[in-house]
């Protein structure tokens, strides 16, 4: 009976404890410190399944190639415009800090609203493309259970709107 309760207990503890420590932001991870372009490319996608990356077939044999691959988001126009759409549709977006905005590249940390788990996402405008490359990659667990995907998805929804 008493390993009964001490397991109920547990049970009951467990996810206040990880609710508490998201809150507290023990559940963030920490920022990379290589994001950027570099001779016009973003970071790879990570080794886990939890990234997406426009460019994910610039580097053959990854291991997580297949998964994080995803279209960039193509725009008509002026490229520096539809770049700070985006950045306003980020901005709007519960959860979301622009951290880094400068011509031809924005860089945003989005976390989710209860453990506050981090993603990073990054835009870069590549104007004789005609798209703006995406990576989006979280920085804790093995996978983001498609959450990457879905928020540049979300992003190419918004710029198409505008």
């Amino acid at each position: 009976m008493k390993l009964l309760n001490a397991v109920l207990i547990a049970t009951l503890c467990l996810p206040v404890l990880v609710l508490a420590a998201g809150q507290l932001g023990l559940l963030r991870g920490s920022a990379p410190t290589d994001l950027g372009v570099n001779n016009g490319r973003l970071k790879p996608p990570a080794n886990s399944p939890n990234s997406v990356s426009s460019q994910a077939d610039l580097h053959p044999g990854h291991p997580q190639q297949a998964y994080a691959r995803i279209d960039p988001i193509r725009f008509r126009g002026d490229g520096q415009a539809a770049l700070a759409a985006l950045a306003q549709a980020l901005v709007a977006t519960p959860g979301v800090v622009l951290v880094e905005q400068k011509p031809g590249y924005v860089y945003a940390q989005c976390s989710t609203r209860w453990l506050r788990f981090t993603d990073d996402l990054e835009l870069w405008l590549d104007e004789s493309a005609g798209v703006i490359h995406v990576r989006s990659a979280s920085r804790l667990g093995e996978s983001d259970l498609g959450v990457n995907r879905a928020r540049v998805e979300a992003l190419r929804a918004a710029l198409a709107q505008a």
